[in-house]
Order: C-alpha cells, then sequence, then structure tokens
C-alpha cells in the first residue's frame, strides 16, 4: 500500500528543485517587475474561489500558477523601489532555514522539548538584548513574536499585571498620537477602556511632548487614578519621528511607571553609530518591541519582544497543566510559552539565526547605515525642489514632505506611482495629506534613490 502524504527522496527532490527554479525565477525579475501589480486582482481573487479539493493536482502546475500568475497581482514589496508603508524584508536565507525548521518540525514551545533548538531561539533574543544595550542584569529576555503587534500586547499584558495585579480598573497609559494603531488595539484586547488611554499630543517635530506628558500624569495622579505604563517610539510608523527617550525615561522612572518602547521600525538601527544615537534612552526601557521583518530584513512574520527582567514575563504569562513537562530547574533553560500567550507555535529562531550566523551581524549594520544615508540623500535632493516643503526630516530612514496644496501632492505621489520605477504612499499630518518614503530594503541602493530623486522631480514639472 502507498501513503502518498509521505513523499519518496525523489518526490520530495524533484518538488524542491521545481520551486527553486520558480523562486529564483521570481527574484531574478522584482527589479523590473510592476511595483503595484493590482490592476485585475479583484477579478483574479474571484476566479481563485472555490470548495473544498476532493481531487489532486499535480505540484508543478500548482507552484507555477502562484508564483507566475497569483503573486505577482500584489504590492510588490519585496522590489527595491518598494518605499511605502514600511518595507518588509525576505532574505532568502531565511526561506531556507524556514524550510528546514518546517521540515525537521520540532516543538520549542517548552525547553525539555528540544533544548538545543530553545538554545538556538534563546541566542537570537540574548543578541537582541545586547543590540538594544541591555546589561546583565537583572535578567533580560524575551521571545519571538509574529510581528510588533503581538509583541505590542504581550508587552501591555506584563506591565498591567506587574504593575497593578488583579484589579487594573484604574489603571491608565500613556502614548503619543502618533503611535502605532497596534498600541491602542492591544490596550483594548489586555482590557482597558478607551479612557484608561491618555493620547499625549506630540511636538513640532513630531515627537512625545514631555512637558503635556508630565501634566498629564500629575492630573491623573490627584484624580486617584494609577498611572502605570508609559509607551515611547523609536521611529513611528507615520512620519519615522524618534520620541526623546532619555525625557521620558527620567519620567518613568520618577513616577514608577513601566516604559515601554516601540521600535518595530527603528530599534534595529541601534546597531549603527548614528542609530544609537538617535535612540539614546532605548535601553533604559523595561520592554522594546523589535521587528526584524523590518530593519533585520527578514520574512514577514519575525517579531520580538525584549525585556530587562525575563521574570516579569513569566509572572504575566507562566501557567501550569498536568498534561505539561514540569519548567526545568536552571534558569538557563527557556520555557518560552512561560513568556506569552503561545504554547504551539513554529520554531522561529532558525530564520533569525541562520542570516546572522552566516554574514555576521556586521553586514546588517553596513547596510543599516547605507539606509540612513540614502534617506538623507533622497530628502536634501527633494527639499532643493522649488515648491516642495519637508514635514518630516528623516530620524532614522524614514521622511516625509508635502507640495503647496493636498491636491497637488496627491497629483504628485499618483504621478510617481505611476512610473512604477517606486512606490510610496501618504498620510495625514496635522491635518494636511504628505507623502512618506521609507528606504529598508536590502535590495534598495543608491541607483534605485536616483530613479525616486527623478521622478519626484519630474512629477513637478
Amino acid at each position: 500500500m502507498t501513503w502518498p502524504l509521505e513523499l519518496s527522496e525523489d518526490q520530495f527532490r524533484a518538488m524542491v528543485e521545481h520551486a527553486t527554479r520558480e523562486i529564483l525565477r521570481h527574484v531574478a525579475s522584482l527589479p523590473t517587475q510592476p511595483l503595484h501589480g493590482t490592476r485585475g486582482a479583484k477579478k483574479l481573487a474571484r476566479v481563485l474561489r472555490e470548495g473544498l479539493p476532493q481531487k489532486g493536482a499535480p505540484f508543478d502546475k500548482l507552484i507555477s500558477d502562484f508564483v507566475r500568475r497569483v503573486a505577482p497581482r500584489s504590492l510588490n514589496t519585496a522590489s527595491p523601489g518598494y518605499l511605502a508603508y514600511i518595507p518588509g524584508g525576505g532574505l532568502l536565507h531565511s526561506a531556507v532555514a524556514d524550510l528546514v525548521a518546517d521540515a525537521v518540525n520540532r516543538y520549542v514551545g517548552v525547553w525539555v522539548a528540544a533544548p538545543g533548538l530553545a538554545q538556538i531561539e534563546s541566542n537570537v533574543v540574548d543578541w537582541f538584548c545586547e543590540i538594544v544595550g541591555y546589561g546583565k542584569t537583572p535578567r533580560p529576555g524575551g521571545l519571538l513574536t509574529t510581528g510588533g503587534s503581538l509583541a505590542n500586547l504581550v508587552a501591555l499584558v506584563t506591565a498591567r499585571e506587574n504593575r497593578l495585579g488583579e484589579d487594573f480598573s484604574r489603571g491608565v497609559v500613556y502614548v503619543s498620537d502618533q503611535a502605532h494603531h497596534s498600541v491602542l488595539k492591544a490596550a483594548r484586547f489586555a482590557g482597558l477602556r478607551e479612557a484608561q488611554v491618555r493620547v499625549i499630543a506630540s511636538d513640532e517635530r513630531l515627537r512625545m511632548n514631555v512637558p503635556e506628558l508630565r501634566e498629564a500624569i500629575a492630573k491623573d495622579v490627584a484624580a486617584g487614578l494609577s498611572p502605570f505604563m508609559l509607551i515611547a517610539a523609536a521611529g513611528t510608523t507615520n512620519t519615522g519621528a524618534v520620541d526623546p527617550l532619555e525625557s521620558i525615561a527620567d519620567v518613568a522612572k520618577e513616577r514608577g511607571l513601566w516604559l515601554h518602547v516601540d521600535g518595530a521600525y527603528g530599534g534595529f538601527f541601534a546597531l549603527t553609530d548614528r542609530g544609537r544615537r538617535t535612540l539614546a534612552g532605548i535601553d533604559r526601557a523595561d520592554s522594546i518591541t523589535l521587528d526584524p521583518h523590518k530593519s533585520l530584513f527578514l520574512p514577514y512574520g519575525t517579531g520580538a519582544l525584549v525585556v530587562r527582567d525575563a521574570n516579569e514575563l513569566r509572572r504575566a504569562h507562566a501557567m501550569r497543566a498536568t498534561y505539561l513537562p514540569p519548567s526545568p530547574d536552571d534558569v538557563d533553560c527557556t520555557d518560552f510559552a512561560d513568556l506569552g500567550p503561545e504554547l504551539s507555535r513554529d520554531f522561529r529562531g532558525l530564520r533569525v539565526w541562520l542570516p546572522i550566523k552566516m554574514h555576521g551581524i556586521g553586514v546588517f549594520r553596513e547596510q543599516l547605515d547605507e539606509k540612513l544615508d540614502l534617506a538623507r540623500q533622497a530628502c536634501d535632493a527633494i527639499r532643493a525642489m522649488p515648491g516642495i516643503e519637508i514635514v518630516a526630516e528623516p530620524d532614522l530612514s524614514l521622511f516625509a514632505f508635502r507640495c503647496e496644496t493636498d491636491e497637488a501632492t496627491r497629483e504628485l505621489m499618483n504621478e510617481v506611482n505611476r512610473r512604477q520605477r517606486v512606490f510610496i504612499t501618504g498620510t495625514i499630518v496635522r491635518g494636511r495629506f504628505v507623502i512618506r518614503a521609507c528606504i529598508l530594503s536590502f535590495r534598495t541602493h543608491a541607483d534605485r534613490i536616483a530613479m525616486f530623486v527623478e521622478d519626484v522631480r519630474a512629477g513637478r514639472s
């Protein structure tokens, strides 16, 4: 009797070889693919609707059809010209790592199930703690997540449990009006009412206004409320602004608040000298969100939360069950299920570990330094164009600009995007429509930024 779900060696090799050919063809065409190939995508989506298949179809046709017909009908987030939102990465090293990790298929939620794999993931978390400047005490740690949204939620629940305990009805969280929407969503999921979240206005540089923050905290304390958490940004999604982390850390220390820094976009710029200066104070945070799928160029679905004291994560999330093995006595043996909400999860560590081990962290530092240079060069070139205002300077690698009117700004953005050499997006800042450009892909280099500048100049003529 044959068992079709158990592939033979030849079958598996043939599948991998065919998939590899399709992937390489796709990657080679990225620089010339449309940046936004969504025309006809709605019709395609309708065609793809189907019921539960009862019979099989050939692998080669399924994969080729997906890579050649389905995948291109989308925003080309892997293109060197993708400057929209915050670019994802897609290192092929990580794709290979995921193939290996999925094929090995070991469980890493508890240490005893796969000690070596758990240690590899622990190493990755330790590396991240080192990058942000955490020392050896009290005991830094953390976990890999699906992205910044889950990391922000874990941080908020951890702060709530450690600062307020079971009764958090009078607790108050403070965020900037530039905070990512996942922060507000995390507050809701953590059981906080809208009235328990204070939105602090940003200053002229779109950074959290510290005097207003102090005033809001004092007012809440006088009203008998319980301020417990302060959330700052190490690079906002809207304009890339970095909050004054040192000053905010001072406030958190004075008031005994848990300081969380959302560094999903900008945290890994701490690898560079300039980034470290811009992010001064990030090492004073109790917890930090990082997204390797942004500024370490990894595939989507790779986030992280690091904390100054991993014991606080355990106090908030650890639970026991009779069907689970006992937690190891050795503090160096981490049960990741005790640090967050997930019990079953994929082995995320290998997709981070492999490219860093292969190249060393210096290669990533060089790439991030290049993005800082490119953003500054592009901003300065666009600033010199008549009728253009820089609304947000590049604290890191994201900046925003506009024309004289909202209508002219939208027309410029659309004209640039029509040329299909770069893709940029807009947002609203102080009630005005602005164009934002984020330079972060590992495939984006000086030649593509020159195209960007040329297309902005041409769009204004």
